[in-house]
């Protein structure tokens, strides 16, 4: 086998986490796969691009004042 296109899998199987503790491993994965993107590492998965854009905000993002009800 051509070492160029191998290719492997990793499927976790994640039961009786926190949404806080997935959300946490979801932009830590991504992280991963940023640093990772030159060997063509993807992750695929369903709500994945609303918990990065959520996980990525920073200060400036946020309003400075609080909202008047």
């Amino acid at each position: 086998m051509n070492k160029k296109n191998m290719s492997r899998k990793i499927t976790l199987d994640i039961k009786g986490g926190s949404t806080k503790q997935y959300s946490t491993l979801i932009l830590e994965l991504n992280v991963m796969a940023q640093n990772w993107s030159r060997y063509g590492v993807n992750i695929s998965l369903p709500g994945k691009e609303r918990i990065i854009k959520w996980g990525q905000k920073t200060g400036k993002d946020t309003p400075t004042e609080a909202p008047i009800e």
